[in-house]
């Protein structure tokens, strides 16, 4: 992953996993930023990935944290 343009309250990050993208995006979501969504313009092009809020290295932080804590929550039930 790659920050393409990085402002205050604006951050451009291009990456050419979906997967990784469509989860942090629902999980930057559920945090309320203001605006979280990517593109990809043709399957043989990355992925561009926006993100507009008041902190948005702190809602991304949070974001990653709340999906660690989900992934680890997975890992114990599927080690049972």
């Amino acid at each position: 992953m790659e920050i393409v343009k990085g402002e205050k309250g604006d951050i451009e990050l291009k990456t050419n996993d979906v997967t990784l993208v469509e989860i942090l995006r629902v999980y930057l979501n559920k945090e309320g930023v203001d605006f979280a969504a990517w593109r990809r313009e043709h399957p043989d092009r990355p992925v561009i990935m926006k993100i507009q809020s008041k902190d948005v290295k702190k809602d991304v932080s949070n974001a990653v944290k709340a999906i660690k804590k989900d992934l680890d929550s997975i890992v114990k039930v599927v080690k049972k």
